[in-house]
């Protein structure tokens, strides 16, 4: 993408207001301080156009942090409320979450998010692709998509729309997409360029032999020969004269490193398996490091974030900068994450796809993002988790409670409750008029409407209703009870009971309270993420809620399916 081409520069008063909102919305979010730094990224990140005159900006930047620092914390707020009240409101609520702010960042950031298409994201995933993007928002700039496709073995035809679908279930502004498998020609250019400088040779020692020789901190016999014999045999490796595994580009670094790991390292190599997309187009493949630190220059990265188990790849990575006479970007490195109690990894879960053991990619006990969706959870719930994590370099348990706590403060507010009833019972109840109810679509929300129930007259004269067959015990024990929103019944024999009114005076005595549905709702079919199946009778507006993410009362969250016919109800459970 293009820079925006310069203008004239802004008006000074235009750019102290801007200024000032900017200011203000940093002393919120971090205690009552701002810094120059990040309003003038943020300034730009709203004003593109402005970004060829940064450098004048600063003073009039400065003015305004000045007069920002000179208010106390109320203050503050209370000036930013009076200039955006939108602003406030979330900085207000989000200020003690917000990522931390990185350094370097004026003019803007470009960022990436670099998955494998080897199948869709998983909630692993998330973080990166939500880190990088929520950063890319704070300050302007590009986030680009890369697919790192160079592995034929890991590439899932399907992969790459599946995962652009995920990046915008999650709200990832992404602005440029690359498939590496597009960018050979430059792999190999600068190939070309690392062994015509000295920094790096073709090895034709067995893996094995290669392996032995770094151990003993001793240099590949290759290692020294002339470039031209290197060029020769890089071109050897091209035309098919090498096998697989017979020669690879190998990168010069310290070859008596105490690291094993940055000791010479393997940045080409030959495999002649059909690439998905390519075909048998290219027989020298590159590996992760080389080609991610080309990349990674070539596309303008300012700032890598990326897990602490890339430590050893960032170190390898600085070797082609170096070599290279290239600025590199900021690394960052937070902590590792553990995810339990979840299947991740792409190739299991295929295999089990394959062997029907799941119902799909999106099957309710996997932990992809399409799992995620399909039972409902919102996005905003998973961003906010992983910002809440930050980018803190400590090791941390991923929470499956926890996100669902944040799920819970977001979809809460806007969700339907419906009933629903597993396993049911029916019961027959006497009443000398219509039995019918109106239930609150959302208890805290008026303005939702209601749900009209009305329960049927059987040809004997009772009206029916079902009620779960784990509350028949208590109904048993207590004699009394009430039916939620419908009124109080006695139990007068077995499935029998008749209603006595609808005093709420009888909750002080401790009746139990059961939810039901009219015995001819739709029938309905909960899968759990445990593999489970809750089957059972669902309200009739459950019909109405295609899609739509409820609460099944009594029993949970859950995204509803309706089927076509409309026929039943397939839900998939999301938490309690």
């Amino acid at each position: 993408m293009p820079p925006p081409e310069a203008g004239a520069p802004p008006a000074r008063e235009d750019a102290l207001a801007v200024a000032r909102k900017y200011a203000l919305q940093n002393a919120v979010m971090h205690g009552g301080s701002c810094q120059v730094g990040p309003v003038i990224s943020r300034m730009l990140g709203e004003r593109p156009d402005w970004r060829p005159h940064a450098r004048a900006l600063s003073p009039v930047v400065k003015e305004a942090v000045d007069w920002v620092n000179s208010l106390g914390p109320d203050a503050q707020l209370g000036e930013l409320d009076s200039i955006d009240p939108a602003l406030a409101v979330k900085e207000t609520h989000e200020r003690d979450h917000a990522l931390p702010d990185l350094p370097g960042t004026e003019g803007g950031v470009v960022m990436r998010f670099a998955p494998g298409p080897s199948g869709p994201l998983h909630i692993g995933h998330s973080r990166a692709a939500i880190l990088n993007d929520d950063y890319v928002r704070r300050y302007g700039g590009r986030y680009i998509l890369r697919f790192e496709d160079t592995d034929p073995a890991r590439v899932m035809f399907e992969a790459y729309r599946w995962i652009r679908e995920d990046m915008d279930w999650l709200g990832c502004k992404v602005t440029d997409v690359f498939e590496q498998s597009d960018r050979f020609d430059l792999y190999y250019e600068h190939a070309r360029r690392l062994l015509a400088m000295g920094a790096a040779y073709v090895c034709t020692c067995s893996p094995e032999e290669a392996r032995a020789l770094k151990e003993a901190k001793t240099a590949c016999p290759h290692r020294e020969q002339p470039t031209e014999e290197q060029l020769a045999r890089w071109e050897a490796m091209l035309d098919g004269t090498y096998p697989p595994e017979g020669a690879s580009v190998t990168i010069k670094t310290d070859i008596a490193d105490p690291n094993p790991a940055l000791r010479d390292w393997v940045a080409l190599r030959i495999s002649e398996e059909v690439h998905p997309k390519t075909g048998s187009r290219y027989r020298v493949y590159p590996l992760y490091n080389y080609s991610v630190a080309i990349d990674d220059h070539l596309m303008g990265l300012t700032h890598v974030l990326r897990g602490k188990d890339h430590l050893n790849n960032t170190l390898r990575q600085k070797w082609i900068y170096r070599y290279m006479g290239w600025k590199e970007p900021y690394f960052h490195h937070y902590g590792f994450v553990s995810i339990e109690d979840i299947v991740l990894k792409k190739s299991r879960i295929k295999e089990a796809i394959d062997a029907g053991e799941f119902l799909g990619w999106d099957d309710p006990r996997l932990g992809t993002l399409r799992a995620m969706r399909r039972r409902g959870i919102d996005p905003e719930s998973i961003r906010r988790y992983w910002v809440e994590a930050s980018i803190r370099p400590i090791e941390i348990m991923f929470s499956w409670k926890t996100l669902f706590a944040h799920d819970r403060i977001v979809q809460e507010p806007r969700t339907p409750r419906l009933f629903f009833v597993a396993d049911p019972v029916e019961l027959a109840l006497a009443s000398p008029g219509p039995l019918e109810a109106r239930a609150p679509v959302h208890p805290d929300r008026p303005d939702m409407g209601v749900r009209h129930l009305v329960l049927p007259k059987a040809p004997g004269g009772a009206y029916s209703a079902v009620v779960p067959s784990a509350d028949y015990p208590a109904i048993e024990k207590a004699g009394r009870f009430r039916l939620k929103d419908l009124g109080n019944f006695e139990l007068v024999g077995p499935n029998r009971a008749r209603h006595i009114g609808n005093d709420l005076a009888i909750l002080k005595e401790g009746v139990p309270i059961i939810h039901w549905a009219p015995p001819g709702g739709p029938r309905t079919a909960v899968h759990t993420p445990e593999g489970a199946t809750d089957t059972g009778i669902s309200e009739p507006g459950a019909l109405d809620r295609d899609s739509q993410f409820v609460q099944f009362e009594r029993y949970g969250f859950a995204r509803i399916e309706v089927a076509r016919d409309r026929s039943g109800i397939e839900a998939f459970f999301a938490y309690r």
